[in-house]
């Protein structure tokens, strides 16, 4: 099975004075379905060179959850480490998918301007995904109608908000909704994932 790496949420427990790693366990559930393995990735940049050189990675997956620095996120060590496994991912020619805030980071990097958006957190809206109507959900206060060049878009909302975005010659895509909160998942989520993390062999 691939090894995929799954980048986690910080939370913050004031009571406890800590700062924890957390996913939600759906993924784990979900990428098996896709007959992928997940390695949780932690949210510590100071040494996550030398994790990555430990381990066996056939793709990178950033999940959401905490919104970026930029976009007034308190989470800047989880920013920090998931450029880093970008950069990884990208010199190594490792396929990517960015999840919501994992798209919004690649969008960022790619020159995009983020800006604040509404009516895009509910349970079920739907959108356009390769000019078809299809029903999914959405949680996100950040979006753009940007489309950098080097991307193009395969999903868009009525407002024009970007839904989803795939590189024009690397194995790197994103996507706005959560596959993942979808009870049972979405098909259609689980062949997007087989085709991410199949496109590209084996470059370690």
């Amino acid at each position: 099975m691939k090894i995929i790496a799954l980048t986690q949420r910080v939370d913050i427990i004031a009571a406890y004075g800590e700062r924890r790693d957390a996913l939600d366990q759906n993924w784990s559930d979900l990428l098996l379905q896709a007959g992928l393995l997940p390695l949780l990735v932690p949210n510590r940049p100071d040494w996550l060179a030398a994790w990555l050189r430990q381990q066996r990675i056939d793709g990178l997956l950033l999940t959401g959850g905490n919104s970026l620095q930029s976009c007034g996120g308190d989470a800047p060590e989880r920013d920090q480490a998931e450029t880093h496994l970008l950069d990884y991912a990208i010199q190594h020619q490792l396929p990517v998918l960015g999840v919501c805030r994992g798209m919004q980071l690649l969008m960022q990097r790619a020159g995009a301007k983020l800006q604040p958006v509404t009516g895009h957190v509910a349970a079920r809206q739907e959108i356009e995904i390769n000019s078809q109507p299809v029903a999914i959900n959405s949680y996100h206060d950040w979006g753009t109608t940007e489309v950098p060049a080097e991307y193009t878009s395969w999903a868009k909302a009525d407002d024009g908000m970007i839904k989803a975005i795939r590189h024009r010659q690397d194995p790197v895509w994103g996507i706005m909704w959560h596959p993942e909160r979808f009870a049972p998942f979405r098909p259609d989520d689980i062949n997007l994932l087989q085709q991410v993390f199949d496109s590209n062999e084996d470059n370690r």
